[in-house]
Formats: structure tokens, sequence, C-alpha cells
């Protein structure tokens, strides 16, 4: 066993050694998908997969972490953690459950401190099918050019317009209309694609080597950026279905907290578009499926959406000065991770509960 905050990384370099190490200790073989860039660092890149347990289980759980990559911080620790964790591994292995650990959906963003990929694409909007026409977010479009001014920190009439907007429309309707998932703006926020992007790709490929044997699949998809700090929200992450609804909510549900729902309006997520669990339907059609993204959170939302929009101004303007520079990515790590002792606390033992309950619900 680890200490939880040892468990936990500032940089993307240190918290992969962290999850090889703990593979090393659990005896687990790690899959290795090298990402064709390298870091920020100038260290190599992957989506890390391990699986504890039989690899024709027919029950599986998958524990995933930075999908938005500077959100890996949190994930990473509890994956960490979980493989330290002697209880935990017993736990899965008596009721034989297999546990698929995918560390780093999203390697470059993690150790840029971006959210989004090498492509500017925001993973968890990228999973539509581009044969078609592409939605359009009409109410980001007049957002864009805002969001997004020449200059930053944005000027007081820029953040005038800003407000203004909100007065007319409420915080609710601007959250969902730049964080639903844009796809006309290649340089903007929540950017979908054009194609599918490298990690899209790479988790297909894995959700077809290790699940597509399984009867059932639990998917835990671990998120920071929304909500009361250090609070992990159960987000509903499946298809429009009752019945599958209803096994989540049994799941990890309670009557004081349901599960729940981007469908329904409880959840602190707008509805969103092209999310990455998509992709288990289709490379896992004999599988019955039921998910939950497990959504810390960290600062207020607009608060939040301030650093996103500074982040993006950063990479369009690499030209920029390098204590302003400095100052957005040390925004960006602090609204997707609190470096708490206390936070980090609660992140493990919110998710360590839900790995519990998964493992019962698949098994029940």
């Amino acid at each position: 066993m680890i200490g939880i905050a040892e468990a936990f990384s500032p940089r993307y370099a240190q918290a992969r050694q962290k999850f090889l190490q703990g593979c090393v200790s659990a005896g687990l073989t790690v899959e290795p998908h090298a990402h064709p860039l390298k870091g920020r660092e100038g260290e190599e890149l992957s989506m890390d997969v391990a699986l504890d347990g039989a690899p024709d289980a027919p029950n599986l759980l998958v524990v995933s972490s930075a999908c938005h990559g500077v959100e890996g911080h949190c994930g990473s620790g509890v994956q960490v953690f979980a493989l330290h964790d002697a209880e935990w591994r017993e736990k899965a292995k008596a009721q034989g459950v297999s546990v698929l650990y995918v560390h780093a959906l999203n390697p470059h963003g993690f150790s840029h401190g971006r959210r989004v990929t090498h492509e500017n694409v925001d993973l968890n909007r990228n999973f539509i099918d581009f044969s078609k026409p592409v939605p359009v977010n009409e109410a980001y479009a007049k957002l864009h050019e805002l969001l997004l001014p020449d200059t930053w920190p944005p000027t007081p009439e820029n953040q005038a317009a800003i407000e203004k907007w909100i007065g007319k429309h409420g915080t609710t309707a601007y959250q969902a209309a730049v964080t639903s998932g844009q796809y006309q703006f290649d340089d903007g926020l929540f950017y979908g694609g054009k194609a599918p992007t490298w990690s899209n790709r790479t988790i297909r490929e894995v959700l077809r080597r290790h699940a597509g044997q399984a009867k059932r699949i639990a998917w835990i998809d671990l998120h920071t950026g929304l909500g009361p700090n250090g609070l992990g929200e159960r987000i509903f992450a499946c298809r429009d279905d009752k019945a599958a609804y209803a096994r989540a909510n049994a799941w990890w549900g309670t009557p004081a907290a349901p599960v729940t729902s981007i469908y329904d309006g409880s959840s602190t997520s707008a509805l969103l578009r092209g999310l990455m669990w998509d992709s288990v339907y289709q490379e896992c059609p004999q599988a019955e499926y039921t998910g939950i993204a497990l959504e810390y959170g960290t600062l207020p939302i607009l608060e939040v959406t301030g650093a996103l929009r500074a982040d993006h101004w950063l990479h369009k303007h690499p030209e920029a000065p390098a204590e302003l520079a400095d100052g957005i990515r040390a925004r960006m790590v602090e609204a997707f991770y609190t470096d708490t002792d206390a936070w980090r606390g609660q992140i493990v033992s919110q998710a360590r509960q839900a790995m519990f309950q998964a493992v019962d619900g698949l098994t029940g």
C-alpha cells in the first residue's frame, strides 16, 4: 500500500512512471500504445493499458484517466492507488471481475497541461459519425470571437460583452453553448474535430482487444472540472436507455444522491455530443454496458471556462511572453487539479467506493 498523496503526480512523466511501477508491483503486464509526438519535456508519450484478471472473464470493469489530458493528474492518482490496494484487487479477483486500467487516454494533453489532444480536439466530443454532416452549434458560433479575443487578458469591453450575453441568456445556457461541442472552429473550445483522433482510434483498438469477449462491461471514466470542490458526481455515461440508467443508479446511486444524467438535466454537465463511451456499443456489441463519468469539482464553472479560454488563446499565440504563458498553464492545472491532501483524499475515497460498487453490480 502507498499513501494517497504519493499516488498523485504533478507531471505526466512522473505519473506514467508511477503507473508502470504500480503495474510491476501488481505483477501486471503493460501494453503501451506509443503516441506519435513527444511530451512537453521531450518524454515518450503513451496510452498505457494493463489488465488485472483473466482475459476471458465475462465481467470487465474499465477504469480510465486523462480523456481530457490535464484531468489526468486526478485519474492517474486513482489508478496508481488502486494498483497498490490489496483489498480492492482481492475484491475484484474474488468476484471474478477483470479490471482494465487505461492510463492517459490523451497523453499529449496530460503532458502539455491541455484538455485537448494534439489535434486541438476535445476527445469526448470526437466520437461522432464523420461520414455524415457534422452538428452545428449556432450558440457557440455567436460566442467564438468573444471567447478568443485578439489579446489576453481580455479587455474590459470583451469581458462586458461576455457578461452581457450571460446576463441575457443565463450561466446554464452559456455553459451549454460553450461546452456541448462544436465542429466549425478548429481553433475553438470543445472542438470535436473533423475525423477520429489518434486517441479515438487507439481506445477502439484497446476495446476490441480486451473487451471483445466480455458479456458485461462497466466503465468508470475519471474527470474533473465541474461541480463543488472535491465532490465526485456520478454522471450516467450510456445512451439514453432506461434499463441502463436503472442499472447505473442501482449500482452507484443513493436516494439522496442518484446518478445524474445529461438527458434529464439533473447533471452539472450540459447535454453533450460525440462522447467516448459510444465506442463500447460499436466495438463491443456483444456486451451489456453500464458506465459513469466520475466528475470531481475543482473551481466554479466560469473560472474553469476562463482557464480554457486562456489556454486556447495561448495555443493560437505561441509568441506570448513567458511570464504570461506560465501563468496560463498554472491556471489550467489549478482549474482541473486541486493540489491539496484533503482533495486527493476525497478523490480516492469516492473512486474506490465506485469501483467496489461496480464489481458488485457486474456480479449481482
